[in-house]
């Protein structure tokens, strides 16, 4: 429903319009009246009005002075003009403002009524206008996702990968598509930083290497969409007829595209460019390259192609692992590190690694080290159990680069460690204060080779020759002789010094004190705070009162 606004300075033309006409039957909820343009203001500033009845010919400001006002402010209010001239200088005037209509006096109610209703449909069509022109603006700012997302359901195989599911697919979602459009893709992928940033920054960088690819790629080879994947992966899909006539000048700016991201990003990236393709045809193509990008692992950026030749150098020799086994042990990083880079700087240069020998070489490295740590007596998955070994060794299958950072990360950190072994007085010593600390809790020889990186027999092997006793002697002897004290010098109740010494069995506690101590814990109490100096004292300033 509509509400009404009828400004008149006549009185009993306002009371008549008001009156004369059955409002709410047409459209009308609510009329209000004013008698001049300053009170026509006041009620535009209080209410809604949707149209306006009004009185050309008013003292003070005219009804063509009150329109020139509504325009400016209320430009959604319908106009319609009353008056008793027919000057057609007045008509000319309120059409130009944008009035309705412009009706003589007096106005026979039907004709009004008629004017009123074409006025609320032509509000209804302009708020219908007014939706579908959101509507427009959204679909402008939000169809390059639409068109996005249609895409990456062809890529995932969420549609498809038929030409007809395809093209019901389009339609359905209102996206511009032809069974005749051909693409060539190009697989990005951000390989590696070269600088430390934070994540909030990675998503930084990462926007804008997507904005200079697509200024310096798409623009400089007109018509073409970016895709954004996860994990650093974006696709072009250049929107091109003929790969021949365009594959050196997508080369080369790739190339100098990929140097602008190392220079100003920080960032080593590759392309992928694959072969012309039709849609149904993309998620296989994309595969391809995914597949390009996997066995991509001896370099951190460049250009490579589907068209280039794919061959991979015979099986050249492998590694020396057992002359590399030697010098983990003999603690020669220097030159084991020498030989692992020499190793993997041959690989690459002859084109001989891929994904599955580098995998391939990880595992034997990885075996290689478990062996050696064995030999040692060092429990390995304790050594290499913290969050940077994990981290490393989860990306060491991606490229040389990060196999080679994760076998001087273990190189590094088990000849270290070992080197700490060569003096054993600092592993008993680790013990003994880890023994100390957790006196009161129910601790194993496990528990304290585990705190030392070792299995408990070389544990006990070391721990007895620098001791002269058994890692579980040295536990039972630290708590006895910590119980002892407790009895003769406090008032501790003996349960609770039980406890404190790691016996939550009191029964078990008194037998294994009175074994080792040939008293009773209550015994050993009587005996040693009788013949203690300080009790002694009390004894003697008792007797002088």
């Amino acid at each position: 429903m509509c509400q009404l606004l009828i400004v008149d300075d006549e009185l009993i033309a306002v009371e008549g319009l008001k009156s004369g006409v059955q409002w709410e039957s047409i459209g009308i909820s609510k009329v209000f009246t004013a008698h001049s343009a300053e009170q026509a203001k006041t009620l535009f500033g209080q209410e809604r009005i949707d149209i306006l009845l009004c009185d050309i010919e008013m003292p003070q400001a005219t009804g063509l002075e009150l329109l020139e006002w509504v325009r400016l402010h209320y430009p959604r209010t319908e106009t319609i003009f009353l008056t008793c001239h027919a000057d057609f200088g007045y008509a000319k005037q309120a059409i130009q403002l944008g009035s309705l209509d412009y009706l003589l006096k007096p106005i026979p109610y039907p004709d009004l009524e008629e004017t009123i209703k074409r006025a609320i449909r032509k509000l209804d069509q302009d708020n219908r206008n007014s939706e579908f022109s959101q509507y427009g603006k959204y679909w402008v700012q939000y169809q390059p996702l639409l068109v996005e997302r249609f895409w990456l359901d062809i890529l995932n195989q969420t549609i498809p990968g038929d030409a007809e599911a395809i093209r019901k697919a389009a339609e359905e979602r209102n996206i511009p598509y032809t069974n005749e459009m051909r693409f060539l893709p190009v697989l990005i992928h951000v390989r590696r930083w070269h600088k430390k940033i934070t994540l909030r920054d990675e998503k930084i960088m990462e926007y804008a290497i997507r904005k200079s690819a697509e200024e310096l790629l798409l623009n400089e080879l007109e018509r073409g969409l970016l895709i954004s994947l996860a994990d650093g992966y974006m696709l072009a899909m250049l929107n091109l007829e003929s790969q021949s006539d365009v594959n050196e000048k997508l080369r080369a700016g790739c190339e100098q595209w990929i140097e602008a991201c190392r220079t100003y990003f920080f960032a080593g990236v590759s392309c992928y460019i694959g072969e012309t393709a039709h849609p149904d045809q993309l998620a296989y193509m994309f595969l391809r390259l995914r597949k390009l990008d996997e066995n991509n692992v001896a370099h951190d950026q460049g250009v490579f192609s589907l068209q280039d030749q794919q061959t991979l150098s015979p099986v050249g020799m492998p590694p020396d692992i057992g002359m590399w086994s030697i010098l983990l042990k003999e603690g020669a990083r220097e030159p084991l590190l020498r030989a692992i880079e020499d190793y993997m700087e041959e690989q690459v240069a002859s084109g001989g690694l891929d994904f599955d020998r580098l995998n391939q070489l990880i595992q034997d490295f990885q075996q290689m080290v478990y062996y050696v740590m064995q030999v040692k007596g060092i429990q390995a998955h304790q050594l290499f159990g913290d969050n940077d070994s994990i981290t490393l060794h989860a990306a060491a299958t991606r490229t040389s680069t990060d196999a080679l950072s994760w076998m001087r990360h273990i190189v590094d950190k088990s000849i270290q460690f070992d080197a700490a072994l060569d003096h054993t007085q600092s592993v008993t010593d680790k013990a003994k204060a880890y023994i100390h600390e957790h006196l009161a809790e129910d601790i194993s020889r496990d528990d304290i080779a585990s705190h030392v990186y070792l299995n408990p027999d070389y544990l006990t092997r070391i721990f007895k020759k620098e001791t002269g006793m058994s890692v579980s002697d040295y536990v039972l002897q630290q708590r006895l002789t910590l119980a002892a004290g407790l009895l003769a010098q406090s008032e501790l109740p003996v349960s609770a010094i039980a406890s404190k010494v790691g016996y939550a069995n009191f029964s078990h506690f008194s037998r294994m004190f009175k074994k080792y101590l040939n008293l009773s814990p209550l015994e050993y109490r009587s005996r040693h705070q009788a013949a203690s100096p300080s009790n002694a004292s009390r004894e003697s300033d008792s007797g002088k009162s």
